[in-house]
């Protein structure tokens, strides 16, 4: 009796390969929603928030904390951009082929603040910030426009886009840049080589995707990787990292904290 009840209760929670494929549907569609609307992967592609971030970390970003409040959550926390928070945003100004970008930079304007550089020095409403991470120029790498922002016209540097060179004058009060309702001013933290605010304009609010929260994985990776986009050289550099991926993984960020 005991034989043939052990059989039946194997039969019966034997799964089907219908039920094993809708399991896996399932784990499936909550990992996509967790990365679409929860969390979501990004590559660094570039040296402008050395050494918060390197070429080659891949974050998870945290797509709720800022996003605008949902009546239908409020058990879920959420809360202002804040002054030095790392955000992940859409580029405001499209790309020539027409796409939109994702940067990361560090936010150093809010709306109604008055922000302006004075070699390099960042100073928020009449205050000089103390900046640790920041990188300061120096006399052999000088640019008036980039490092005394905005003392200095945007016809000045040829990285400023057309559009913000036009709009940037109405901004201006005194030696300041007033940053407007709605809007975020935000630069990399190495200051010397990042193409920010100060170039393309403001951060809509709408723009703001989230922050990053940890290095899940680092890959020494050259800065030059990110304009190689054909499909050969994808290739090649998916094989080099399957190739390289225990020595050059940059295994002491395993687990880093972005801030």
């Amino acid at each position: 009796m005991a034989e043939v009840q052990e059989k039946h209760a194997k039969h019966k929670h034997e799964e089907t390969p219908l039920e094993a494929f809708a399991s896996i549907c399932g784990v499936l569609a909550v990992g996509l929603f967790v990365l679409t609307f929860i969390f979501q992967n990004f590559a660094i592609p570039s040296s402008s928030m050395v050494k918060a971030l390197l070429v080659g970390d891949h974050v998870l970003v945290d797509r709720i904390t800022l996003a605008p409040p949902a009546h239908y959550a409020p058990f879920v926390y959420y809360r202002d951009v804040r002054h030095g928070d790392i955000v992940v945003f859409y580029k405001p100004t499209l790309e020539p082929n027409g796409e939109h970008l994702f940067l990361v930079k560090r936010v150093i304007g809010v709306p109604e603040d008055h922000i302006h550089l004075r070699a390099g020095v960042l100073y928020r409403n009449g205050v000089a910030v103390d900046e640790p991470y920041a990188g300061m120029p120096t006399d052999a790498d000088y640019q008036a426009y980039r490092d005394d922002f905005p003392s200095v016209s945007p016809n000045a540097s040829a990285d400023v886009t057309a559009e913000w060179a036009e709009a940037l004058p109405s901004f201006i009060k005194g030696q300041d840049l007033v940053v407007p309702p709605g809007m975020y001013f935000c630069m990399g933290d190495n200051r010397t080589v990042s193409l920010d605010s100060r170039f393309w304009g403001f951060v809509p609010r709408s723009n703001i995707v989230g922050r990053p929260l940890f290095v899940y994985w680092s890959f020494d990776t050259p800065e030059t990787q990110e304009y190689k986009t054909s499909m050969a050289d994808r290739l090649g550099w998916i094989l080099h990292e399957t190739i390289h991926f225990f020595d050059e993984t940059r295994w002491r960020r395993t687990l880093h904290r972005v801030r």
